[in-house]
């Protein structure tokens, strides 16, 4: 039996036999609650035996010196703890599963691995190899490392990438703890990715419009298929001919981000556009529509960015990358009159996304909202009409 005093000012654990002390120890604690509760732990610990999962708990929880004693009485072997090898093994291999039954893309799995490569190498330069080491001083460490290593880079957009980062580390610490290699999540999150209240839709105006479409050249076909299909950039390089329906003048593709179903109307002028390329290259139908300019070779996510981004200098237009196309095709459609449930099914996101996103950079919409306010009979105008309606006194005998 354990028994529990306070010597100094921290709580000892004393193990007795009868009246004689067989083990003392520090529980290095000088709260009564929590000395009983790990006395509790090391009394449950010893009736298991040295195979019990509660010392690798106790290692962490009480002083080494006492965890020592107790250990070495129950015959426990020194605990092999999880190292930051083997949930890095652990999570590539859940990656490839979930790959396997077509819950995660190709894409999405290279993101992850990349942030897994960087946090390895940033725990490497600090010499942290075990998963119990890992607590959250050092992952905002890595945080601020993290940033400084993107603001490195040609295209860094304020290290914006770092919210990602930090959601995919909360997801991996996630599943470490669902497969008990750790006791808590040591990464705080930094907001959903994806979400910025100071920005926004981007969409191109008018003017910036007739410019790139001036200036497209070679890439006029990328253009089309960005300007009148809203395609994300990932979705765009990989649309196969296939999915390119000229009977029904529509587009059908299932969508990688959200693994949605879209079915695209066909706009005249991209229409017109397929069916001179078709009619040039005559295509096998698992062929990629959009290739690299004067060439034979499937044009990549990256090169697309980048060619967009040169089409918009060519043009004088600034940033012209490839989701500023979705953008301006979310908010085309509500400015002529299609409702966000039109728009979230054309693009394939949700009502709540377009709403958040878009809705609020449509001046058409906040000028209707305006002229209802002006023109329409509101609460004051209501209730001054019912009170002049409402008769004064006793009603008049017939």
């Amino acid at each position: 039996m354990i028994s529990l005093r306070k010597r100094g000012k921290f709580y000892h654990a004393d193990l007795m036999n009868g009246k004689v002390h067989v083990i003392r120890g520090s529980l290095g604690t000088r709260n009564q609650d929590a000395a009983r509760r790990l006395t509790h732990r090391l009394e449950s610990a010893l009736a298991e035996g040295p195979l019990s999962a509660l010392w690798v708990e106790l290692e962490r929880a009480v002083p080494s010196s006492t965890f020592k004693r107790f250990a070495d009485f129950a015959g426990v072997t020194t605990p092999q703890f999880p190292s930051w090898a083997d949930l890095h093994t652990a999570f590539n291999v859940f990656l490839e599963q979930r790959i396997a039954i077509g819950r995660l893309t190709r894409s999405t799995c290279d993101r992850y691995k990349a942030t897994l490569r960087d946090f390895g190498k940033f725990l490497a330069h600090e010499q942290v190899c075990l998963l119990k080491d890992i607590g959250k001083p050092i992952v905002e460490r890595f945080k601020v490392w993290r940033v400084q290593q993107i603001l490195k880079k040609k295209f860094a957009r304020g290290a914006t990438g770092l919210v990602l980062d930090a959601a995919i580390l909360h997801r991996i610490f996630s599943f470490a703890l669902e497969n008990e290699m750790l006791l808590k999540n040591p990464v705080r999150m930094e907001g959903r990715p994806g979400e910025n209240p100071q920005g926004g839709a981007e969409p191109f105006t008018a003017a910036e419009l007739a410019k790139l479409r001036t200036a497209a050249a070679d890439d006029l076909l990328a253009f089309l298929m960005l300007r009148w299909t809203g395609l994300r950039g990932g979705d765009a390089v990989k649309l196969t001919w296939a999915e390119v329906h000229f009977d029904r003048k529509e587009i059908e593709r299932l969508t990688q981000k959200r693994r949605k179903k879209v079915i695209l109307p066909l706009h005249t002028e991209l229409l017109f556009a397929l069916d001179v390329e078709y009619q040039t290259r005559t295509p096998k139908p698992g062929d990629p529509v959009l290739l690299n300019p004067a060439t034979t070779t499937p044009m990549k996510r990256p090169r697309l960015y980048q060619r967009m981004l040169a089409l918009g200098k060519r043009a004088g237009v600034p940033n012209a990358h490839p989701h500023r196309f979705r953008d301006t095709l979310a908010v085309d459609m509500l400015t002529r009159g299609a409702s966000p449930y039109d728009v979230a099914k054309m693009l394939g996101d949700s009502i709540d996304t377009i709403e958040k996103h878009y809705t609020p950079f449509v001046k058409e919409l906040r000028e209707r909202v305006r002229n209802i306010l002006e023109t329409g009979r509101g609460l004051e105008e209501l209730a001054k009409a019912s009170a002049d309606a409402t008769p004064i006194g006793p009603p008049k005998p017939n």
